[in-house]
């Protein structure tokens, strides 16, 4: 049974059209902003992997991505449970099996402070319209200048 969508995720992508790859990336943000950790690994094909960010950080020192069940399960938990994460979409482009996201990431830590991530962020989606992969290009240094709080 695919979970319904929450109506503030839905609001976002209004006036956008219905795109497999697109509503698999409203469902992953869903799951995010909802800190619905099971029914957001149920969204990935078996070998679907994470980068986000693109390339070595302190996210992922090797660069090579959070591969497998694993890989995204220690993802998330280390990324996503300890924070507070809202999506705010500025655009959205389809095609094939892809979208790519344009928006921006308020991630509130659990101190109380506040930053924000700009970026683009693109889910590629299976056959079987699995999630196969989500890529995010955003900047480090951008996302430290924002923030704010105890935790700044």
């Amino acid at each position: 049974m695919t979970p319904t969508i929450s109506p503030n995720v839905t609001a976002m992508f209004e006036g956008y059209s219905d795109h497999p790859a697109r509503t698999m990336s409203m469902r992953s943000m869903d799951c995010v902003m909802r800190k619905d950790r099971e029914s957001w690994l149920e969204l990935w094909a078996e070998d679907g992997w994470v980068e986000d960010p693109i390339g070595v950080s302190f996210i992922d020192p090797t660069g090579l991505g959070h591969h497998g069940p694993e890989g995204r399960a220690a993802f998330w938990d280390n990324n996503m449970a300890p924070n507070s994460i809202v999506f705010d979409l500025h655009d959205s482009f389809a095609c094939g099996n892809e979208v790519a996201n344009v928006a921006t990431i308020t991630i509130t830590l659990p101190g109380g402070g506040t930053t924000k991530c700009e970026g683009v962020f693109a889910y590629r989606i299976d056959e079987a319209g699995k999630l196969r992969s989500l890529r995010a290009f955003w900047e480090l240094d951008r996302m430290m200048a924002t923030m704010k709080g105890p935790e700044a």
